[in-house]
């Protein structure tokens, strides 16, 4: 008894000493001998004052399709903010007379209530009621959500019970009271505050628990959520609602005393003896709003896309950590349309659940003022789950570790005809077996021979659509190697040829796991490289076609249309600009050097039966068959699709229905014109639906 008692002695002698230099403090912010060390703390509360008059909160970023219709948030605190009218008056009065039922009496800090918490400390030994106002606690959270993010050490440093933290605190809610109403202080504190579940806010929480909105809570409605901010972490009326009802009815015990019922004792106690006896009426699924790439929209489908959206935001100046902080408005490229057709057709190649295969397509339009991203999808859907067809990295947008085959012959062609080495009519040569005169195979002689029978001239055009390996051998020697690269940079291959390694790791900054893949094909002397054995972005190859039927123009592959902020302002990001690639005339050439991979004799001819539109197009596979793929474009759109061995042991993919993996053994090994370009043109068919038929480029004589 006697320890008892001596503990709440001290209590009591410490808050009223506290209460002591809290006043002190407010009314000589400058204090001897500490003047210095106190100017810069009255400078810190004057800063976090102003912050706090108008805070900007955390808010959710949504992410819009071409249509304006939602396919994503990002957020770090799931809040809607909601104006003083939009907040009814019971949900007022309930934080009001369970957190501070002086509210409107005291001018920040309630001596009247450090007094009543320093009696009730020397009867039974509490300490805490009314220590602490709205006005203080909407510092408090401030503090803690907002400057502090909510990380542990913030809330820590936010909530510590130390005389200095109480000073401060109590300093700035003086402040605000002078320079904020009651009204705009409350309506603050309730867009501010936790409720649990992630819900940040009264706006968010009556949504998810209720699913309503803050005007239209209830008396039982806004006591939970009032009774919630207590202790938000341990109250979960979702999970456990009778922990909640006994809070819930306490509030509305303290509401009935508060005078929320009106002034008649008995009818008051009728009234919140009815409310008590309600059930919790909490919806029985949370609306609570999908974060993330992988929950969001429908995310199986359009994370590929969410994905690269995030990597092309931050590379522009927008970091992720202020996506899911700011509240922007993001409106994007991608078309639900075509990534649903993409979707279908990689799965109907490639079912999501096959182990060990990855078919991934990418879709782009071409323009001169930018190629926009409609789609990114792949037989994968997006998410951590790989025993279920899931992936968490954008394949169709990323660099994979695989090539594209005899897709990069066209970076060969592309700079012998800049190079006036030959025309697309122009016979080049075709022997079955070339021994090269320039490259080397380690110390050997590098040796490359046809896989079939090829006449031994044809001209370039034949050559693109046949895809004879000793024909591109000699030209890439006639062309110049270096210049081949470069041609491949310049069309779209970017980050595949500077962004990675020769294994397809990202460099890293102090480019210690360099050089480039670009730089090393070049120090090294690879004439391989226009067998595309090279890692390789299936969106890169895309927007190379999108180069090519854009005259010659490159533009970044965007997934960005616009982005305001949460006052309706554009944002600008730093975008790379459009560059005129190669001359349009060379552009043009190429378009028609291309057009016959899908007619007679082409590659990609099987797979597009049944096709009735101008197009380019080009059929890969590597020689080891662990990858192959398409790129082709009409005038209208660009797209391309790889299939690549995606499990820890790359293997040979065989040809079937569906494919497999099949060992090392490539006898079997599939092409792209197997998989790959029926993906591609059973995607296009839909993608393209009844839009008018667009003819190609004509063709100068002079690259005849």
């Amino acid at each position: 008894m006697f320890a008892a008692r001596a503990t709440s002695l001290v209590k009591l002698v410490g808050l009223c000493l506290m209460a002591g230099v809290l006043v002190a403090a407010l009314l000589f912010p400058v204090i001897g001998g500490m003047g210095l060390a106190s100017n810069r703390a009255a400078d810190t509360v004057d800063k976090t004052s102003g912050e706090l008059t108008n805070a900007e909160l955390p808010l959710v970023t949504t992410v819009l399709d071409m249509n304006g219709q939602p396919i994503a948030y990002l957020y770090d605190q799931y809040r809607i903010p909601v104006a003083s009218k939009d907040i009814s008056d019971t949900m007022k009065a309930a934080i009001i007379a369970i957190e501070d039922k002086r509210f409107f009496l005291h001018k920040g800090v309630d001596w009247q209530g450090i007094a009543r918490a320093a009696a009730k400390a020397g009867v039974d030994g509490g300490a805490s009621q009314g220590a602490s106002t709205l006005t203080q606690q909407y510092v408090k959270n401030y503090l803690a959500f907002v400057v502090g993010k909510g990380e542990d050490e913030a809330y820590e440093k936010a909530t510590e019970a130390t005389l200095g933290r109480k000073i401060s605190e109590a300093r700035i809610a003086t402040q605000l009271e002078q320079k904020m109403t009651k009204d705009e202080i409350l309506t603050a504190y309730l867009n501010l505050v936790p409720f649990g579940n992630g819900t940040y806010g009264v706006g968010a929480a009556a949504r998810a628990y209720f699913d309503t909105t803050p005007d239209k809570l209830t008396v039982p409605q806004a006591a939970m959520l009032a009774g919630l901010v207590n202790e938000p972490s341990r109250l979960n009326p979702g999970a456990d609602p009778e922990p909640a009802i006994k809070r819930r009815n306490t509030v509305i015990d303290k509401m009935r005393e508060n005078g929320a019922f009106g002034s008649d004792d008995k009818v008051a106690k009728e009234k919140a003896d009815e409310y008590k006896a309600t059930d919790i009426g909490v919806v029985a699924d949370l609306r609570l709003l999908p974060n993330g790439c992988v929950g969001a929209g429908d995310g199986p489908i359009y994370g590929f896309f969410c994905r690269y959206l995030i990597d092309y935001l931050e590379r522009s100046g927008l970091p992720f950590e202020e996506l899911r902080r700011g509240g922007y408005t993001v409106h994007t490229t991608m078309d639900p349309v075509a990534t649903r057709a993409t979707k279908e057709a990689a799965e109907s190649q490639v079912p999501k659940t096959a182990p060990g295969i990855a078919n991934a397509m990418a879709v782009v339009q071409p323009g001169q003022d930018k190629h926009r991203v409609r789609a990114l999808a792949a037989n994968r859907d997006f998410g951590n789950n790989a025993d279920a067809g899931q992936s968490a990295f954008s394949i169709p947008a990323e660099v994979t570790k695989f090539g594209a085959g005899s897709i990069y012959k066209v970076f060969t062609a592309a700079s012998a005809l800049e190079r006036n080495v030959t025309g697309i009519d122009r016979p080049i040569e075709v022997p079955n077996t070339y021994t090269s005169k320039v490259y080397k195979n380690g110390s050997q002689p590098y040796t490359v021979k046809n896989a079939g029978t090829y006449k031994d001239r044809m001209s370039l055009t034949e050559a693109l659509a046949t895809s004879p390996n000793t024909g591109f051998i000699i030209l890439e020697e006639k062309t110049g190697l270096d210049n081949v690269v470069d041609m491949a940079y310049r069309l779209g291959l970017r980050d595949s040829m500077q962004g990675v390694n020769e294994a397809g790791d990202p460099l890293k900054q102090d480019g210690s796991n360099g050089p480039s893949q670009g730089d090393s094909y070049k120090r090294n002397n690879s004439g391989s490289f226009t067998l595309g054995a090279g890692p390789t972005s299936v969106l890169e190859l895309a927007n190379v076609s999108a180069t090519l039927v854009s005259g010659g123009k490159w533009c970044p592959p965007t997934p960005v249309e616009k982005i305001v902020d949460r006052d309706g302002q554009d944002v600008a990001l730093k975008e790379a600009p459009c560059d005129q690639a190669v001359a349009p005339e060379i552009a043009n050439a190429m378009v028609t050097a291309m057009s016959q991979d899908v007619k007679g004799v082409g590659t990609a001819a099987g797979a597009a039966r049944d096709w009735d539109r101008p197009m380019l197009g080009k059929t890969g596979t590597t020689e080891n068959h662990w990858s192959v793929a398409f790129m082709g474009a009409t005038m209208q759109f660009a797209g391309a699709v790889m299939t690549f061995t995606d499990g820890v042991r790359p293997q040979v993919i065989c040809n079937g229905t569906p494919p497999r993996l099949c060992g090392n053994n490539d006898a079997g090994g599939v092409f792209g014109g197997q998989v790959a370009a029926p993906t591609w043109f059973r995607a296009m068919r839909v993608i393209h639906g009844t839009s008018p038929v667009q003819p190609l480029p004509a063709v100068e004589a002079r690259y005849r």
